[in-house]
């Protein structure tokens, strides 16, 4: 393990300790899980999130064969989930 130092604001600290308490275990541990937790989530979120280079490469793709669809979308969304 490498040692790392932080500093917390009062309440940050506060409910830490609490979770720690409250789970039985250090507020190291707590630490250590809040972070991978986030260093996963983070992972996951950039993949799912498409590039900018990825979206425009789908303008212009499909046909809806409707001229009025950016003057009606609503309409034909409303449509789409009543039918």
């Amino acid at each position: 393990m490498i040692r790392t130092q932080i500093q917390l604001g009062e309440e940050q600290s506060r409910r830490l300790h609490e979770v720690a308490r409250g789970s039985g275990i250090s507020v190291a541990e707590v630490i250590r899980r809040s972070v991978d937790a986030y260093l996963e989530r983070g992972s996951q979120r950039a993949a799912e999130v498409p590039t900018r280079e990825a979206a425009a490469s789908l303008i212009g793709r499909f046909h809806s064969g409707k001229a009025d669809v950016a003057a009606r979308h609503d309409d034909y969304l409303d449509e789409a989930y009543a039918g």
